[in-house]
């Protein structure tokens, strides 16, 4: 136990010795010349350019699928293959169909011998105007078993989906999808800060990861009427023209939108610095000789440049060379030439 109480003056005696250690470096940093180079933050006219990121889609997406269900007997058409508005692209089993239609041609043959006899008395109107009617409620009829036996694309588009084979029965998937690719679409959702700021028709430009730094253009088409509650965005649907269908559904993007121009302060990236341990960021300024630390807010990277949206005013030297010597109150000599 004796023991124990001759080391507490020890460490006392270190920790003591530690801190005035510590206070003498300190000192020592702060009242050491560090030279240093040095720029003026300036004012300069930027253009405030958001980027979002989404996925491309198809701008109608249609599944072709039957009214019910039934053997399919012939698939027309392969996965990437081009249709037109009203191509036929399934026949479905069309026993009924047949069926149908040679009742028809009965009814439409009996038709025309009950109107010949109509002419000359031999029958009744009543009976020729009630199989008229049958007549008109067959051909309906046969119209929807049409429909749902040789299926149709209601689109011009691509094929990008074939989830059976010729003979299969129909079950739940659809049998196809097309998928409309002039133009093709996006969705971004933009800060509920801006919504006053986007508009219909507004111009957007685009850049693919597969084209790197090429852009493409397009305009905002739909602006959605409400925010969400939990991370208070709205959606925005821009449409990309896409002649030339380089722009495939499922590619990733990034999506621009120009809110106008503003005076902002600009500065050497090489002045900023990023605080340790935290996200912050902040630069040094110099004032009458001495070093002077300022937490900023930053805007966009401008090529090796940054934008400044808060922490220090125009005109002000911002340390580019040397900060890392530096603390609050060091005294400084600018040698930038």
């Amino acid at each position: 136990m004796k023991r124990i109480n001759y080391l507490f003056p020890i460490l006392g005696l270190g920790i003591l010795m530690s801190c005035s250690s510590k206070t003498a470096q300190d000192t020592e940093k702060e009242n050491t010349t560090v030279k240093v180079k040095t720029s003026t933050a300036q004012l300069q006219t930027v253009a405030q350019i958001t980027t979002y990121t989404a996925n491309v889609q198809a701008d109608v997406v249609n599944q072709i699928t039957p009214a019910m269900g039934g053997r399919i007997e012939k698939i027309y058409v392969e996965v990437g293959d081009r249709v037109n508005k009203g191509q036929l692209l399934v026949q479905m089993e069309s026993s009924n169909y047949r069926q149908q239609s040679a009742q028809l041609a009965n009814l439409e043959r009996d038709y025309q011998r009950y109107t010949d006899l109509l002419s000359v008395g031999g029958v009744a109107q009543q009976t020729v105007d009630q199989l008229k009617t049958q007549i008109d409620v067959l051909k309906a009829a046969i119209q929807n078993i049409e429909d749902n036996t040789q299926l149709r694309s209601p689109i011009t588009g691509i094929i990008t989906a074939r989830n059976y084979d010729n003979g299969n029965m129909f079950a739940q998937l659809p049998i196809l999808t097309v998928q409309q690719l002039n133009p093709v679409k996006a969705i971004i959702y933009v800060s509920e800060g801006d919504f006053t700021r986007v508009k219909p028709n507004m111009p957007v430009t685009l850049q693919l990861d597969v084209y790197g730094d090429e852009q493409f253009t397009g305009k905002v088409t739909l602006i959605y009427p409400t925010i969400d509650a939990s991370t208070h965005t709205f959606g925005v649907e821009v449409t990309i023209n896409n002649a030339n269908n380089r722009v495939r559904p499922g590619m990733y993007a990034r999506i621009s939108l120009n809110f106008g121009e503003v005076q902002h302060i600009v500065i050497p990236d090489a002045a900023v610095q990023k605080q340790a341990g935290a996200n912050d960021k902040y630069v040094f300024t110099i004032e009458n000789g001495v070093a002077k630390y300022h937490k900023i807010e930053l805007g966009q990277r401008l090529g090796d440049t940054y934008e400044i949206i808060s922490g220090i005013e125009p005109g002000q030297e911002v340390v580019i060379a040397g900060q890392t010597r530096l603390i609050e109150g060091s005294k400084v000599e600018v040698i930038n030439n």
